[in-house]
């Protein structure tokens, strides 16, 4: 059983989730939630490293429905964390080989272009398809429309203006249109501005809302829309600003930019260390207790061509550690009748082969195989398979001595042995009495802005600690945690063998899988490692299969680097907000991150008053993001991360928030660009010139300054909430109403005349988007309610858990009685 457990403040109830045993699948296949049919997997690929071109390549998919990214997910592939609705249903990102391109393309997907290869991570234009489909029937009857939102935002290039619509309709078939006409300023005829058609969002086959494909460039601020339906609705609204906080300019005094150039793991925990030696009062470094595994590799040699007569051998020793010494030879004896043997001189094998009357060499490489494990000396150093569990029938030919070799091609400066990962702790009082905030980078090894970012943030926060009143309220109020590199030895073998690398370099495959040619494929997904809401629970997104790009490891928590971050936030219980920093995509997400396929059973949503919250205080990081160089994250790439993503089973923003309260947020830095001239979004990728990767760097540390202002204004909040009750609706037999509350917090009420208490039902939201929900009573009711916020301060000083009569009562009439 494993426990989720609801924000200590709300002092709710332990719920828990059973954790039903993973079956154990063919490699072949990928476990799915209860009920759901399974999928055949794609057979992951042999890639070879950037150095040894084979057409490897970030590409375009195109499939119709959220369906076909689940189903992408349960085949293995490596996809991005990515998403964007295009003409024709959803486009995702994948990492593939040609020979998987074909293979997906046989099984009817939609394949395209590339955005880059192994050879130029840089962005790659792509043409952005105009074509939307024609549906002319008409749906019967008037359909009601409700807005969740309409916004404009400027962002690049040079300020350029953006509209976001995202509407709700009653009549969710596929036969129903919804269209969008606007304003060109105050005053002036909606439809002046232009129209739009609007797409449906659907997500594992169920209807969310309709939006455009991406924000719609503007040329003069609309003030209103009007959207109508083909079922006869239509709603017309105001259309506020995104991002409209103004924010204070810096210090003129304050530096920032201190990277230069992308940095490896080995770079970036040396300039964490040098940080700390420079300000031994204001840090200290944390050895997290896990090491990893090590940027190292056992030493392997292959015999033969890829057919199934050849074999491998591996070493028991990491190459580093005596394996790349190790050399084996098949040696003819060149004599009639030859007993196949085996011989060992210090780190040289010999295998004689057998021959027969003729002369000829008889051994099978199964035989090969059984002799090298059979002999005391070679098996000591050694072991050997046959080619992916091939039976091995085939004669072996002789091969002079070759030498095992750990591929690896880091220089020297790159240790090979266990990493010592560490946590910068920076804070003036680093005694457990402030607030908490965790900030992490680097999960996913490709993705090399990431550490970037953790590194600029720390360097800001201690370089202008003496001279900028803003950045030394931060520090001495608050106690801040930075992980620069949670997976150091992936993000090492990215940086140098194969830059797709997005798993660690654990491999849990058996002899069948790991030849020297799947040396690409091996590895856990570190963001799916992790214990609540995983793949092992039934929830989608993680993958079985050792060679999947989502791997989820042979169990949870089974992987150091997952539990180094569960150690920390466990050790330092004062930590209360946390943010997860990926590329790419330009998104904003929070909890919860995970589903079931069956139904789309997400975690439990996070209540009303923390979505609020949560939403609120996006509103100030985003604007920091946004003040170093006008980059503004879409509207509908902010929110849950099963609302404007997909399901990510087993990922560390859903165990910090369930298991320990934490507020936790993902970045994923790389905001699409939008090209004024063509009218189309280039992406990114994971490894952009550095150019664009040193501003990706400079604006999200941007937004995780803005993280530790939110952090800071929460440890300052001694002020209760306020709220009051709003009828909404009335008529001769009903009343409906809501509650109305100052700040972002929780209203619990009763309606039976008892006293509210934190087991009380709590106000929910009336859908997604949809704000607060209204309630209805059909008898004049006695209404008592309190409220609290994400602090904890209860409206009126309030004790719910004592005899106090501090809460709030209102007593709602029916039908004039």
């Amino acid at each position: 059983m494993r426990m989720i457990r609801k924000p200590a403040w709300a002092k709710v109830r332990r719920r828990w989730l059973a954790l039903p045993l993973a079956l154990m699948l063919c490699l072949a296949l990928i476990p799915v939630a209860s009920g759901a049919v399974t999928q055949p997997g794609l057979v992951p690929p042999d890639r070879k490293s950037s150095f040894e071109q084979d057409g490897v390549a970030l590409v375009r998919i195109v499939v119709p429905d959220q369906a076909g990214i689940d189903r992408l997910q349960r085949m293995g592939v490596d996809l991005a964390e990515y998403t964007k609705p295009v003409a024709g249903g959803i486009e995702v990102n994948a990492v593939l080989s040609p020979q998987e391109s074909a293979d997906l393309k046989a099984k009817g997907f939609d394949v395209r272009g590339a955005i880059a290869d192994q050879a130029d991570a840089a962005k790659v234009r792509r043409q952005r398809s105009q074509a939307l489909n024609s549906l002319a029937a008409q749906a019967q009857g008037t359909d009601t429309l409700t807005a969740l939102r309409a916004e404009w935002f400027t962002s690049l290039p040079d300020g350029q203006r953006f509209l976001n619509v995202e509407v709700k309709t009653s009549d969710s078939s596929a036969t129903n249109i919804l269209t969008v006409a606007w304003d060109s300023g105050r005053g002036t005829e909606i439809g002046s501005g232009g129209t739009a058609t609007m797409s449906r969002f659907t997500d594992d086959g169920q209807y969310m809302y309709d939006r455009f494909n991406s924000p719609l460039p503007v040329n003069v601020t609309p003030s209103k829309v009007r959207i109508t339906s083909t079922s006869g609705g239509s709603v017309t609204v105001s259309v506020t600003k995104w991002l409209g906080e103004p924010r204070k300019k810096p210090n003129p005094h304050y530096v920032s930019d201190f990277v230069d150039h992308y940095m490896d793991p080995e770079e970036v925990y040396q300039r964490i260390d040098s940080l700390a030696k420079e300000f031994p009062e204001l840090t200290q470094l944390i050895n997290l207790p896990y090491k990893t595994n090590g940027y190292r590799r056992a030493a392997q040699a292959q015999f033969g061509t890829a057919a199934a007569s050849t074999f491998y051998v591996s070493s028991k020793a990491y190459g580093s550690d005596g394996g790349n010494d190790i050399s084996v030879a098949l040696e003819n004896p060149g004599s009639a009748g030859a007993a196949l043997s085996v011989s060992v001189t210090g780190k040289n094998v010999v295998v004689h082969l057998a021959t027969d009357a003729s002369g000829q060499v008889t051994s099978t490489a199964a035989q090969v195989v059984a002799a090298l494990g059979a002999d005391p000396a070679a098996a000591k150093q050694l072991t050997a398979s046959t080619y992916r569990g091939d039976a091995g029938a085939g004669v072996v030919a002789a091969a002079p001595a070759t030498r095992l070799s750990d591929g690896l091609k880091a220089p020297a400066s790159v240790k090979r042995q266990p990493f010592q990962v560490q946590a910068l702790r920076i804070g003036a009082k680093r005694n457990g009495s402030r607030p908490g905030v965790f900030l992490y980078c680097q999960e996913h090894a490709r993705e090399w802005v990431t550490p970037l970012t953790c590194v600029e943030t720390a360097e800001r926060l201690l370089r202008n600690y003496q001279h900028d009143p803003a950045t030394r309220k931060l520090v001495d109020n608050l106690d801040i945690f930075v992980v620069p590199s949670v997976n150091p030895d992936g993000a090492n073998y990215s940086m140098y063998d194969y830059n797709f690398q997005r798993r660690n370099m654990t491999n849990y495959c058996g002899p069948a899988d790991s030849d020297p040619a799947r040396r690409n494929a091996w590895g856990v997904d570190v963001n799916r490692n992790f214990s609540v809401g995983s793949s092992f629970d039934g929830y989608s997104g993680g993958s079985a299969n050792c060679r999947g790009e989502t791997y989820s490891g042979p169990s949870e928590l089974s992987e150091p680097e997952a539990k180094n971050e569960v150690w920390l936030t466990q050790k330092y219980s004062n930590i209360k907000f946390a943010m997860n920093t990926h590329s790419y995509g330009g998104y904003f997400m929070w909890p919860p991150g995970a589903y079931k396929l069956d139904g789309r059973q997400t975690l439990p949503p996070v209540d009303l008053g923390t979505e609020t919250y949560f939403w609120s205080a996006s509103a100030h990081i985003l604007n920091a993001v946004q003040q170093w160089r006008g980059t503004a994250i879409w509207p509908g790439r902010t929110g849950p991360v099963t609302d404007v993503l997909y399901s990510a089973a087993g990922n560390s923003a859903d165990e910090a928030w369930y298991d320990q309260g934490i507020i936790g947020w993902d970045f994923e830095v790389g905001a699409d660009k939008y090209d004024a001239q063509t009218g189309e979004y280039d992406e990114v990728g994971f490894q952009p010139d550095f150019a664009e990767g040193h501003e990706e760097a400079m604006e999200f540390a941007n937004g995780q300054i803005g993280i530790l202002e939110v952090a800071l204004a929460y440890s300052k909040d001694k002020k209760d909430p306020r709220s009051s009750l709003s009828v909404t609706g009335q008529d001769a037999s009903s009343t409906k109403f809501t509650f109305k509350v100052n700040e972002p917090a929780t209203v619990y009420y009763t309606l039976d005349g008892s006293r509210p208490t934190l087991k009380s039902p709590k106000l929910e939201a009336a859908g997604l988007r949809e704000g607060a929900e209204s309630l209805t009573v059909d008898k004049t009711t006695d209404v008592r309610w309190f409220s609290v916020d994400i602090a904890g301060n209860v409206e009126n000083n309030y004790r719910p858990d004592g005899r106090h009569t501090g809460y709030r009562h209102e007593v709602v009439r029916v039908g004039g009685h």
